[in-house]
């Protein structure tokens, strides 16, 4: 990690965006020590984010969470995958598919649709990107307010691995506490 993490914010509301943190997540996150600490306007901004892929998608939350692991592993964002799987626990989504994510072009385990869907933001997160046969593909499979959420969900992700690629934020082992703390 390139940046010491805040462990004892000052802001009241940086306090309490710990707080929620380690409630939520069961711990207070990396990201938010060392980058909401630093710059405390951008903690709402960032949880409006999260309340919009938490519920304001239309999109199926198992297929969300493939596009977001997808995207991640593309990126090679280690903390993204991790509170992805975490998410995935706390709301018993099924994981299997995310360790072949890798064959999801040929492995039965996933439906044309999924395909699609990974197809684009595989392409659009490497290319910035996508062919017209790309898109054609998605939009055999989607609606025009599905692709546009797909394309939306691509972009937060990408940001998202954006912060903390460079600044080197790894793994928090978010999804380990998932598995040992009791259903909410």
């Amino acid at each position: 990690m390139r940046i010491t993490p805040i462990e004892h914010p000052r802001g009241l509301f940086t306090r309490f965006a710990y707080w929620m943190s380690k409630r939520q997540l069961g711990k207070v996150m990396t990201p938010m020590k060392v980058v909401f600490a630093r710059i405390p306007r951008t903690v709402l901004s960032e949880s409006t984010l999260v309340r919009v892929l938490e519920g304001g998608l239309t999109i199926d939350k198992d297929l969300q969470f493939l596009i977001q692991t997808h995207v991640a592993t593309l990126n090679g964002c280690s903390f993204c995958v991790d509170i992805a799987q975490a998410v995935a626990v706390r709301r018993h989504l099924t994981r299997e598919k995310v360790h072949a994510l890798g064959e999801y072009r040929t492995n039965p385990a996933y439906t044309e649709r999924e395909r699609a869907a990974l197809a684009y933001v595989e392409e659009a997160t490497r290319q910035k990107r996508v062919s017209d046969a790309t898109f054609a593909t998605l939009r055999k499979h989607f609606s025009e307010q599905e692709a546009v959420e797909i394309t939306w969900l691509n972009a937060v992700e990408n940001y998202f691995n954006l912060i903390n690629l460079p600044l080197e934020i790894e793994s928090d082992g978010l999804c380990a506490i998932a598995e040992r703390r009791p259903a909410a």
